[in-house]
């Protein structure tokens, strides 16, 4: 049900309104549990500086979740899951139960990384032709989105409990329980929620369980109006008290089975079922595993390995800026705004060559040779300061031998991904540190809602390529059984020796790469303060014609980097990204100043 709130109310409150006391040292909104109020609008605050710990993510909510956590004296990992179970509340398009995500943890105790992978993934039935038909020929895109067969078995709910288990203080169901309140009471509808409702209203109607959820009375929830979903509520409070293996083998697993296999529709509507089945959920795991690791310049960069593209394509990013300075002789910090943002195009329309042809899901990615200093050398010397190279740009060939000319590939087109996705951020006063970006694919993912558990199932195996990008060429990221879709979701963890210095990431499909990349070499390589490097016009070229954002394609920036060749098209804005920088004890957290609506940043103790 859809109440309205006073604006008035709400300024009056406050902040400290949205959260308040705490149970087992996690909070908990004001309210027993059988109702109260709505929960009252946080501030967004753009950027917090301050000790103590701090948190920064697109959602306020989940923002003060996270750091009265860390007040409570819980740790990052504790703060980063008890945020993203509240973005599943306030975010539900972006994540949630049904979707799945990447999660970094630097360890200030050992000092190392470590990574989750809680990617999505596809049933065992799955074969590379699964999203063609009887011809051979790629289905129909937008008819396999909203359907059963787009939705790969959920990863997030086991990437908490991996979290907890590995890395946390506090319990998991105390951790969910902030959540489960602010589900029950109801947040307040902001612009950006009601807009993506609106944009969905229609494929949603294809689905009454989401109209009864998502928009209730039928209508899409007014701004200043408060969103409850008990449904959701009483889904977090039985993985409370049965556990995470609930929703992989118990009640909750045959619910998620039950709907991706035969959708609920409205009278007249048919969409493909899905293949997941019991067995897919009760196999599933959401792996430890080692992170990638490349340079810039000095610092030691980290991020996510395959199935993620993101941190071999961040790093490739990196690794080529530094390459290209042997060509300009000059460091980053000197470049002119237009001569930084023509290698930063190169280099970023390099990465995604190379990164489309060889990484996925499949054995023997050449990571270490893609993230080597010497295939960036090798790659740079196609690069002409004066002059954009014609796209797409060939793909290379990371084969240890880089001292003769650059080898070239096919060009390819670059394949769809989804750009719904959310990312949040956390550092403790111990100095762990957590980037964890997660999703449904795209915004509302398949538009398919479990009847009487409040999320949403994501459609993340329309990330899979249908066909092979270029006939006769070998394709990594092809269906397969059990196989995990390439993505790009890139939360980054940056080292000067073994000490943080940032955390960092972004939403955004297949731009999280270039926004992720060019955010570190704004901060770290051109000395922008980091709310500065997240709220610059972004410039997101991969492979193709490049995107810019907040007025960048219009500026004389824009027409500068015309005339050296770039094909630029306008977008509205590119990502949602959030990040903290450490400087020993002192904590800066900064989220979007715009995109989105702005974001939200933290600080335990601020200055």
């Amino acid at each position: 049900m859809s109440d309205r709130v006073s604006r008035r109310t709400l300024i009056a409150a406050g902040a400290s309104a949205a959260v308040g006391t705490t149970m087992i040292g996690v909070p908990v909104a004001r309210a027993d549990r059988g109702g109260g109020g709505p929960v009252p609008e946080p501030i967004k605050v753009r950027e917090a500086i301050g000790r103590g710990g701090a948190v920064a993510s697109v959602d306020p909510y989940a923002s003060d979740v996270g750091i009265k956590v860390l007040q409570a004296g819980g740790n990052a990992a504790d703060a980063a899951i008890a945020m993203a179970a509240t973005l599943g509340v306030t975010e539900p398009y972006s994540c949630g139960l049904g979707g799945g995500g990447f999660f970094v943890f630097y360890d200030a105790r050992s000092r190392k990384i470590r990574t989750i992978n809680g990617r999505e993934t596809a049933p065992a039935s799955f074969t590379e032709d699964q999203f063609t038909d009887s011809n051979g020929k790629p289905l129909d895109f937008a008819t396999v989105v909203s359907s059963g067969l787009s939705v790969g078995v959920p990863g997030t709910p086991a990437t908490w409990a991996v979290a907890a288990r590995r890395f946390g203080t506090r319990r998991l169901a105390d951790l969910l329980r902030p959540a489960e309140e602010l589900a029950r009471r109801g947040f307040v509808v902001d612009a950006n929620f009601n807009s993506q409702t609106a944009a969905n209203a229609e494929r949603f109607a294809m689905f009454p369980e989401t109209v009864r959820v998502f928009l209730p009375g039928g209508e899409v929830p007014e701004v200043g109006s408060a969103l409850r979903n008990p449904d959701l509520a009483d889904t977090y409070r039985r993985l409370r008290e049965c556990g995470i293996g609930d929703f992989y083998r118990g009640r909750l697993a045959r619910a998620v089975v039950s709907e991706a296999r035969r959708p609920s529709t409205a009278p007249g509507v048919e969409v493909l079922g899905g293949k997941i089945t019991p067995g897919d959920l009760r196999r599933y795991s959401a792996p430890v595993q080692q992170p990638t690791k490349s340079k810039f310049g000095h610092l030691d960069v980290y991020g996510m390995s395959v199935p993620s593209s993101g941190g071999i394509a961040v790093g490739a990013v990196l690794n080529l800026l530094d390459a290209y300075l042997e060509v300009s002789g000059l460091p980053l910090s000197e470049l002119t705004e237009v001569e930084y943002l023509h290698q930063f195009s190169e280099a970023c329309a390099t990465a995604f060559a190379d990164r489309n042809r060889w990484v996925g899901d499949v054995p023997a990615v050449p990571v270490k040779e893609l993230l080597s200093k010497g295939f960036a050398h090798e790659r740079a010397k196609l690069f002409d300061p004066d002059k954009a190279q014609p796209r797409p740009i060939p793909f290379g060939f990371p084969d240890g031998d880089y001292d003769d000319p650059p080898g070239t590939g096919d060009r390819q087109s670059e394949p769809y991904e989804g750009r719904s996705t959310t990312h949040l951020n956390a550092v403790d006063r111990w100095g762990n540190v957590v980037a964890y970006t997660l999703t449904i694919e795209q915004t509302g993912g398949s538009g398919i809602t479990v009847p009487g558990h409040g999320f949403l199932l994501n459609n993340e195996l329309t990330d899979f390529n249908f066909v092979p990008v270029t006939p006769g060429v070998p394709d990594p990221n092809l269906p397969g059984p059990g196989k995990r879709p390439r993505s790009s979701m890139s939360p980054t963890i940056v080292l000067e020796g073994d000490q943080p210095v940032l955390a960092v990431g972004t939403p955004g499909g297949a731009t999280i790469i270039t926004s992720v990349a060019q955010i570190i070499a704004g901060h770290l390589g051109r000395g922008l303060p980091l709310v500065e490097a997240i709220a610059t016009p972004r410039l997101s070229s991969r492979n193709g014609t490049e995107q810019g954002d907040l007025g960048l394609v219009d500026s004389e920036t824009g027409a500068a980097l015309r005339s050296l060749g770039h094909d630029l098209a306008a977008a509205t804005w590119i990502g949602n990204a959030s990040g903290i920088a450490v400087d020993g004890r002192r904590l800066t957290a900064a989220a979007e100043t715009e995109r989105g609506g702005g974001g939200a940043a933290r600080v335990v103790r601020p200055d």
